[in-house]
C-alpha cells in the first residue's frame, strides 16, 4: 500500500507506479469513480494479465485512461465531432467514449471489437502517472470480476490484496460510481452503460444527434452491460416500503435471519432494532453515488445475508445508480 498523504509522497507513489507499469506490472489507482487495476494499454502481457487477476471474461472490454486530447487521439482512428464536443465539455471527467480504435490498441483491450471505449479522469494522482508513463492506462475496477467496485484502497486490499504488487491510496473517489459510457461511433448517440453525466446532459452538448440507452448488440462495446454485475456477496434486493410493518411483510418471503438483514435506506428508515444494521445515505443523487459501494462493501464486512436497498427516486440525475442496483440485485 503507497500512500499520497505529502507532495513527497504523491511524487514517490506516482514514480513507483510509472515504474511498475512502464515493466508490465499491473498497479491500483485511485480515478474519480472507483479505483481501477491499471496497465500498459499496448501491452497485451499487461492487458492478459488484467482479465486473469480479475477473472474477467474476455468477452468484457476495458476502458483506456490517457491524459489528455492529444493522447486520446492517438488511440482511435477517427474523432468525431460528437466526440470533440463531449469531451470538450465533460472531460476529464467521468465519461467514456466509444470510438473506432486505432491499431495500437491490442484486441484483448477491445474484446476483439473494432471499437474502444477511452476516458480522460480528473483524479490528479491518475493524471500524473499516465503523464509518466507516457501511454495510456487499461484500467477497469480494481475487483473480482462482477463484484462490488472499490471506492478506497482498503476496499481493494480485501480483495486483491495478495493478486497485485502496489495499491496506491488516493482516498475515497469522489464519484463513487464507474463513469457513463457514450458510444459516438453513428449517426445516434448511444448510451451504454448510465453514470453520473445524465442523458439530459449529453443532448444539451449535442443539439443536433439523438441520444439514446437502448440496448446495443453483438460484440460489447463496453463494460458493465453484463446482466449481474457490481454486486455484493450478499444478496441485494430493491423496495420501496411505506412502514416498518410493510417493509417486514416484504421480506418474509426470502425467510433471511433478523440478524442478517441489513437495510440501505434515503428516506423511509427503519427503526433498525430488528435489523443487523440500517445505514442510512442522503437523498441527493451525487451524496448517494458516493457512499453507495462503501455501504455495501460495510454489509457484507458486517457478516449480511440479505440487504434490502430502499428503491432510489426516478429522475435522470439517478439513472446510473438505478442500473447499478438492478445489475447488483439480479
Amino acid at each position: 500500500m503507497v500512500a499520497t498523504d505529502s507532495p513527497e509522497a504523491f511524487d514517490a507513489a506516482v514514480a513507483r507506479a510509472a515504474a511498475g507499469l512502464r515493466g508490465d506490472e499491473l498497479v491500483v489507482l485511485p480515478t474519480e469513480t472507483v479505483y481501477g487495476l491499471a496497465g500498459n494499454a499496448y501491452s497485451t502481457e499487461a492487458v492478459e494479465k488484467i482479465f486473469v487477476v480479475k477473472g474477467r471474461p474476455a468477452g468484457n472490454p476495458v476502458i483506456v485512461h490517457v491524459d489528455g486530447l492529444a493522447m486520446a487521439r492517438e488511440c482511435v482512428k477517427s474523432w468525431s465531432e460528437a466526440a470533440a464536443r463531449l469531451a470538450r465539455a465533460f472531460w476529464p471527467g467521468p465519461l467514456t467514449l466509444v470510438v473506432s480504435r486505432a491499431d495500437c490498441i491490442p484486441d484483448e483491450v477491445t474484446a476483439g471489437g473494432e471499437t474502444v471505449g477511452v476516458r480522460w479522469p480528473s483524479h490528479p494522482l491518475m493524471q500524473a502517472v499516465i503523464t509518466a508513463c507516457g501511454f495510456p492506462l487499461a484500467a477497469p475496477s480494481a475487483n473480482l470480476s462482477g463484484q462490488l467496485s472499490p471506492t478506497c484502497a482498503e476496499h481493494v486490499r480485501e480483495q486483491l490484496g495478495g493478486l497485485v504488487e502496489v495499491i496506491v491510496d488516493g482516498g475515497y473517489a469522489n464519484v463513487g460510481i464507474e463513469s457513463t459510457v457514450v458510444d459516438v461511433t453513428g449517426e445516434v448517440a448511444q448510451v451504454l452503460r448510465p453514470g453520473m453525466i445524465s442523458e439530459a446532459a449529453l443532448a444539451a452538448v449535442l443539439p443536433k444527434m439523438y441520444v439514446t440507452t437502448e440496448g446495443a448488440e453483438g460484440v460489447l462495446r463496453s463494460p458493465g452491460m453484463l446482466q449481474r454485475h457490481y454486486a455484493p456477496t450478499a444478496r441485494l434486493v430493491v423496495r420501496r416500503w411505506r412502514t416498518e410493518e410493510d417493509l417486514e411483510e416484504q421480506l418474509a418471503v426470502f425467510r433471511a435471519a433478523a440478524a442478517y438483514t441489513f437495510v440501505v435506506a434515503h428516506t423511509n428508515i427503519p427503526p433498525g432494532t430488528r435489523f443487523g444494521g440500517v445505514n442510512v445515505i442522503p437523498c441527493d443523487a451525487e451524496a448517494y453515488a458516493r457512499a453507495l459501494y462503501a455501504e455495501l462493501h460495510r454489509c457484507d464486512a458486517e457478516g449480511a445475508e440479505l440487504i434490502v436497498v430502499e428503491a432510489v427516486p426516478e429522475g435522470p440525475e439517478w439513472a446510473g445508480i438505478a442500473d447499478r442496483l438492478a445489475r447488483a440485485g439480479v
